[in-house]
């Protein structure tokens, strides 16, 4: 899952292989072990049974917690996640002095650092207990804990719905090569300067198809050789981006050309030269509501009392796929760049301001979803 992870570009706080607090943790744990009940062995690789209760009610934590999270069953598998979400907390820059050295523990960092698990519906009362039991032994534990409680990841059409994390980034990267190839034709796939463009589109198909659905909802993962609608969002959200790019470069040119007038200042364009409606449905549908698209959907809800955060990743995705259907439509219909006549610099001033601004709302929204734009597929 890490590698997958690391394909996509998503920043994973992950601890640093040489360290491990387990030794600490270990010492704290067997001086508050309950003593173990008569006719009560413990399983195998089992160091004891730790009550939870005195932590479970305290005001600052029980608030959202299972009431039957009272006791945990503790084992060195359950020391080592421990110890790695510690030393991740620990070594993560964001709760970190400029001038701390490496390894060395964050002093403050229950005060500062707020911890956001991402946990499966069917190990969050796993989860509860680890949130519990981080507080009970380490005194730096984050003072919040928040779960992301995310649906349930089915493969569509498969008996077993089984599917490996690196076989379903293979499948995908082997459906954007075959795309690609039938569009250009030849062997780009043996082509070094397409390896990083299939590496984003791959990246792009893959967080479109799992953020388009929201995060506590079932996710159906198509198996088949053959894109779905679901798989092809991503890559035409980046199509379009080239477009606009391919855009600007062409009036950059004409500009050194001589044929167009470089751009003149915002503040002299006539914006009642756009007649078209395509035109005021990307201002008024796109541009002026994206502010409002990001108070919805870019901050989990972590001030909020309770235990549980939402995030509203799916309202980015259908925003892009809508904004980029709707310049592709109007992209089709317009010849932005029109014949270089003095009296039609006006109207293509206006329409370029436009497009910038189009451009600026679908970069911004890939930035939060971790994409780079590309200026070419």
């Amino acid at each position: 899952m890490q590698n997958l992870l690391e394909k996509l570009k998503v920043d994973w706080p992950t601890a640093p292989e040489t360290a491990s607090s387990i030794p600490t943790l270990r010492s704290r744990l067997l001086a508050q072990l309950n003593p173990a009940q008569d006719g009560e062995p413990l399983p195998p690789g089992a160091l004891g049974r730790l009550s939870l209760k005195d932590v479970a009610n305290d005001p600052g934590h029980r608030a959202g917690y299972d009431p039957h999270v009272d006791n945990c069953l503790v084992t060195e598998d359950l020391l080592a996640v421990l110890s790695e979400l510690q030393e991740a907390v620990r070594h993560w820059p964001e709760g970190r002095s400029p001038d701390a050295k490496a390894g060395a523990p964050v002093s403050g960092a229950a005060d500062g650092c707020l911890a956001v698990h991402v946990v499966s519906c069917e190990e969050e009362f796993q989860q509860q207990k680890l949130d519990l039991l981080w507080w009970k032994l380490d005194e730096q534990a984050p003072v919040t804990q928040k779960h992301l409680v995310c649906g349930p990841v089915k493969v569509a059409g498969a008996a077993d719905n089984q599917m490996t994390a690196s076989e379903y980034y293979k499948l995908r990267h082997a459906q954007v090569c075959k795309a690609s190839a039938l569009k250009h034709g030849g062997d780009v796939t043996k082509d070094p300067n397409w390896t990083e463009i299939f590496g984003v589109l791959c990246a792009a198909t893959i967080k479109f198809e799992m953020l388009s659905t929201g995060p506590q909802s079932q996710l159906l993962l198509a198996d088949s050789s053959t894109s779905t609608k679901s798989t092809k969002s991503g890559i035409f959200v980046m199509y379009n981006c080239a477009r606009l790019a391919t855009l600007f470069e062409g009036y950059e040119r004409s500009v050194e050309q001589g044929l167009y007038p470089p751009f003149p200042p915002v503040s002299s364009l006539d914006f009642s030269l756009l007649h078209d409606e395509g035109e005021w449905l990307l201002l008024f549908n796109g541009v002026l509501p994206f502010a409002d698209l990001l108070s919805q959907a870019a901050a989990l809800t972590c001030a909020a009392p309770g235990l549980h955060v939402t995030a509203r990743t799916e309202l980015v995705c259908k925003f892009l796929v809508q904004l980029s259907m709707d310049f592709s439509s109007y992209y089709n219909r317009v010849h932005v760049l029109g014949e270089p006549r003095p009296h039609l610099f006006g109207q293509m001033f206006a329409r370029l301001q436009l497009l910038r601004a189009v451009r600026e709302v679908l970069h911004a929204g890939l930035a939060m979803l971790g994409l780079p734009p590309l200026t070419h597929i």
